[in-house]
């Protein structure tokens, strides 16, 4: 079936573009679509990136998106007034099919090496890896995390460096919490981990992610579900937590309870300008911090469970 959504597109400055997709990743609830130039690129350091992007936002026609439309303007308009000399268009509504949604980024995503040995292919792309590549073939959809984006690279090298770390008989169990396209509980049992708990409170991402396995023939190796966290029992030696910086600090608490002692702890999806913020609302429990790893205007945060005495 075919929905019809309302999409509002903003053309910022780059400089100003994570923060505007904050905005209104936060005002839709259902995440964001940045256009870039068209991409042809192997190495995400090949990328020539344009000075201005397209930040688009989607509703529900069932909304009140004139309201949504007035209250983007408001932002728009205070974002001018606090840097002086900025000049912003006006953001420009239109309708749009989730079918026409769920493949348009198709042209900008292409084949992308993360970290060391990761490397991100698109399930329509074919490309030849070196023998010592971790390949993870992916068809996102709907659902967040191809790779490109910094908040996902970040996890993924994180990740890769914990992995390479850990001790050569420890097989971790490994949690990924909002797991979107499912990429990060792909690469971690392909970098060695045991059990991999990957859940979201998406449905449609859950499909997504499931589908991706199937791809990556790891159908039987990673658990999915739209499980709650406050729902979960069990605890992990690793957890992977790329949201928002405010659901972060507000589960602060659920996910150090699900974190094994001397487990480590990756928290994503962090403007840098609220690193602060998080860093302070995990600075009274039993983590210790251990890394900032930063990308553009983004960061993420590892830690690390202290061993009980």
């Amino acid at each position: 079936m075919t929905t019809t959504w309302l999409e509002i597109a903003c053309d910022i400055p780059a400089a100003f573009v994570d923060v505007v997709a904050a905005y209104l990743s936060d005002l839709s609830g259902t995440g964001v679509c940045i256009e870039n130039l068209n991409v042809d690129a192997f190495s995400h350091a090949e990328i020539d990136h344009s000075p201005i992007k397209t930040v688009k936002a989607y509703f529900s026609d069932e909304e009140d998106v004139d309201a949504r439309l007035r209250e983007i303007e408001q932002f728009l308009h205070e974002l001018e007034f606090r840097n002086p000399g900025l000049c912003l268009a006006m953001p420009v509504m239109s309708s749009v099919s989730s079918e026409d949604w769920s493949t348009s980024w198709k042209a900008n995503f292409k084949p992308l090496r993360v970290g060391r040995r990761l490397m991100i292919v698109p399930t329509w792309e074919e490309v030849p890896p070196s023998s010592d590549d971790i390949v993870l073939r992916l068809d996102p959809g709907m659902a967040f995390g191809t790779g490109g984006h910094e908040t996902t690279r970040l996890c993924l090298e994180l990740l890769e460096g914990i992995m390479d770390d850990l001790p050569t008989l420890l097989i971790p169990s490994v949690l990924d919490l909002g797991t979107g396209s499912g990429i990060l509980a792909m690469a971690a049992v392909r970098l060695g981990a045991g059990r991999v708990c990957a859940v979201d409170i998406d449905p449609q991402a859950i499909e997504v992610a499931r589908e991706n396995l199937v791809v990556n023939d790891l159908a039987d190796q990673v658990e999915c579900s739209t499980t709650p966290l406050e729902a979960l029992i069990e605890t992990f030696d690793i957890i992977l937590a790329n949201i928002l910086a405010e659901e972060l600090v507000r589960m602060a608490t659920q996910l150090i309870e699900r974190l094994k002692s001397g487990g480590m702890l990756v928290l994503s999806g962090i403007l840098a300008e609220k690193e602060a913020f998080v860093r302070n609302g995990f600075s009274q429990t039993a983590l210790e911090y251990r890394e900032t790893r930063r990308d553009g205007e983004w960061v993420a945060l590892l830690f690390k469970r202290v061993a009980a005495p």
